[in-house]
């Protein structure tokens, strides 16, 4: 590898290998090697950080500004933790207009309100025409883990229940709509929301939930590999289980695009013990932000990724390379 390729950004196997081996080799110690969406440090804190450089700017359903706090809010979330403050930094291009900025950062006032969170540091940047695309924002969050969680991607054991908190692939397909002029009816809005409130309510099962994670570039395919790799285990799942909305089914069947490979920005994947399955889904149920959650699958000792189609047959479950329209977040 001589230069960087859009998908060494993408979320998939290709983004994976170039982390491990330009910064996880450099960079390694006992709270990095833990990869997982953000670390946990000591005095049960949990700190992430992430970049945002999403194109369009403003997408049905949403803005770069929403999305800047939800994404951070919802990595500190899938530790099981309480995320409390985020910092924000702007880079801005020369000539960006002043108003669509005063946008951008109300946006991002209404959603750290509605997360219950405090924007308390940051810094701003100002770079040469053509040199940022508008504005790029980074945000930082820290968080405290509550007593009696232990989530961990590596946690997952064979007879765990796979649950997705909504219909896949909502935020990926609005925004290739928005960039390539497709019209969706009924409208198709992306789904970037705060999952901290969902995740404080299904941390009241404390140690039966296992795992959670955003399925973000890469998808729920992405996501499952990860579980399946960081935990050694296979994973089953059944495409007449998979909510996902008709308007995107048809998009992605005209399109050829797996909707499992869809970035989504207000959904999460849960692995919890069987026991607490039906408990787990009622909780999601009863947020405004999980009301289509179903149970997809279960873990198994495979070692595999499958999915049982429609039809009854079994197949492997595409890993994603790269994502499949750059510049989703």
């Amino acid at each position: 590898m001589d230069k960087v390729l859009m998908s060494h950004g993408g979320g998939g196997s290709m983004m994976q290998s170039f982390i491990s081996e330009i910064f996880i080799e450099k960079f390694n110690n006992e709270y990095l090697s833990q990869m997982e969406d953000a670390a946990l440090l000591p005095g049960k804190t949990v700190f992430t950080t992430d970049s945002f450089v999403v194109k369009p700017l403003f997408f049905p359903g949403g803005d770069i500004g929403r999305l800047s706090v939800c994404g951070t809010v919802n990595d500190i979330s899938m530790r099981g933790a309480k995320p409390l403050f985020l910092s924000a930094s702007f880079i801005i291009e020369e000539g960006f207009p002043v108003d669509d900025i005063k946008r951008i950062v109300n946006s991002m006032e209404d959603t750290a309100n509605e997360a219950g969170v405090q924007i308390v540091t940051g810094d701003t940047k100002v770079v040469e025409k053509n040199s940022a695309d508008g504005i790029f924002i980074n945000t930082a969050g820290i968080g405290i883990l509550p007593d009696g969680a232990s989530v961990s991607i590596k946690n997952g054991k064979p007879g765990d229940v796979v649950i997705v908190s909504g219909t896949i692939g909502d935020h990926g397909m609005a925004v290739m709509g928005a960039r390539e002029g497709i019209d969706f009816d009924p409208p198709l809005l992306s789904d970037v929301s705060p999952l901290n409130k969902m995740v404080e309510k299904l941390m009241a099962l404390r140690d039966a939930v296992k795992i959670l994670r955003d399925p973000t570039r890469g998808g729920v395919a992405e996501v499952l590999y990860e579980i399946a790799g960081m935990s050694n285990v296979g994973i089953k799942i059944y495409e007449d289980k998979l909510p996902v909305k008709e308007n995107v089914k048809s998009a992605c069947s005209m399109l050829g695009i797996d909707y499992l490979h869809l970035a989504n920005e207000g959904k999460l994947v849960c692995v919890v013990d069987k026991d607490f399955a039906y408990k787990a889904l009622e909780i999601m149920k009863d947020d405004k932000y999980g009301k289509d959650a179903a149970i997809i699958g279960e873990i198994d000792d495979s070692g595999l990724v499958t999915i049982e189609t429609i039809y009854g047959t079994n197949r492997i479950v595409d890993r994603p390379i790269g994502e499949l329209l750059p510049r989703i977040c």
